[in-house]
């Protein structure tokens, strides 16, 4: 048996349905981590009171895998592959190519599989002609395709969405709770290994909320892996989002693992250790809830920090005009934490120190 050929109870329509699921519970409940926090709290910047810069000469300019950003702020992969995630996908694309921000697409299987809903992917490069975008595929499905000869298949993939780059999610506490979830996770790195040799873009791997810890960083980075996005505990869920389609009476009790993973800044933090060695390009997400963790995260080595339950919120729950304004909020408190910190432009923010917030909240 080849890694991922395991039955699969789900048919293309029950995948749509469940893609539609996960969006929805994303919205409308609360599946963030309940106990685990992402550890940005517990790190401040030192304040300049004197900085000695004008507000609006800040620069938030910066490159990712050699493409331009007008800021190191990536909406991060979520949806795709049924009818509603058309209009979000339209969405989150035109907010990409306002702000000059890299944006990531929901795993592309389904694409590969059949033509139907191919437009909930491709409509991103419609309305972002000049974005950063990357296609997305799972680890299983990597080690699959590895496996039976057709990692080549993946070109198509990159082709048909005209992404930049391709992302592949390691998901293994997802996929363990998933009712209609693979718990084969054999030849995954084999997988990896395969598509940096067999494609011409970089390729990108990414956790889904549960983070990446050093050692598996540097197994990634030896074979050739160009960034890794860390995407650790402290914000979605998407081991919360299982259980409650499980249901919170399910036969096993899953509860336990609600709160499973690597906090994001920790994540972070041992990773970077890596970057003076191998050269990569590092995401920051999981949980960046404000301008000022994507300061901290680049401050902490990140070159960008990505971004998707908030923005999906915005659109879904109010309009585009929302999802605007929320990412303007997100780009002005980054430049605030600039100017409060001292510095002019992204390299000069990633000089900063962060500390320790101090427990002693005695004022007498």
């Amino acid at each position: 048996m080849t890694p991922g050929d395991k039955k699969r109870t789900a048919t293309p329509s029950a995948t749509e349905g469940r893609k539609a699921e996960h969006v929805d519970l994303v919205v409308r409940e609360r599946v963030e981590h309940r106990a685990k926090r992402t550890g940005f709290d517990d790190l401040n910047f030192e304040h300049n009171a004197l900085p000695e810069l004008h507000f609006d000469d800040i620069s938030l300019e910066t490159t990712l895998l050699g493409f331009s950003l007008k800021a190191p702020l990536l909406i991060s992969s979520m949806t795709g592959g049924y009818t509603g995630a058309y209009e979000i996908n339209r969405a989150l694309g035109r907010a990409a190519e306002k702000f000059g921000l890299a944006i990531g697409l929901g795993s592309g299987r389904q694409a590969l599989e059949s033509a139907e809903q191919h437009r909930t992917f491709s409509v991103v490069r419609e309305v972002a002609p000049k974005a950063f975008i990357f296609a997305n595929i799972g680890g299983v499905e990597a080690a699959r395709l590895h496996a039976t000869g057709k990692s080549g298949e993946l070109r198509r993939l990159i082709d048909l969405l005209q992404a930049n780059a391709l992302a592949i999610h390691l998901n293994p506490v997802q996929e363990l709770l998933q009712p209609e979830g693979s718990r084969d996770f054999r030849g995954v790195l084999a997988g990896i290994e395969s598509c940096v040799k067999t494609l011409t873009v970089p390729i990108i791997v990414k956790e889904v909320g549960s983070g990446i810890s050093q050692s598996v960083a540097r197994r990634l980075l030896e074979v050739g892996v160009r960034a890794i996005d860390v995407a650790g505990a402290g914000g979605t869920s998407w081991a919360g989002v299982e259980i409650l389609r499980n249901g919170i009476g399910s036969r096993h009790n899953l509860e336990p693992f609600w709160d499973w993973g690597i906090p994001t800044a920790e994540a972070l933090q041992q990773v970077s250790e890596l970057r003076p060695e191998f050269g990569f390009d590092l995401i920051s997400s999981g949980g960046i809830r404000t301008g000022v963790d994507v300061a901290k995260s680049v401050a902490l080595g990140a070159t960008a920090a990505g971004v998707a339950r908030p923005l999906i919120q915005a659109f879904v729950e109010h309009d585009e005009e929302a999802l605007f304004a929320l990412v303007e909020t997100f780009l002005f408190q980054l430049r605030a934490a600039m100017f409060l910190t001292g510095s002019s432009d992204i390299p000069a923010l990633t000089r900063q120190r962060l500390h320790p917030r101090a427990n002693n909240t005695d004022l007498s």
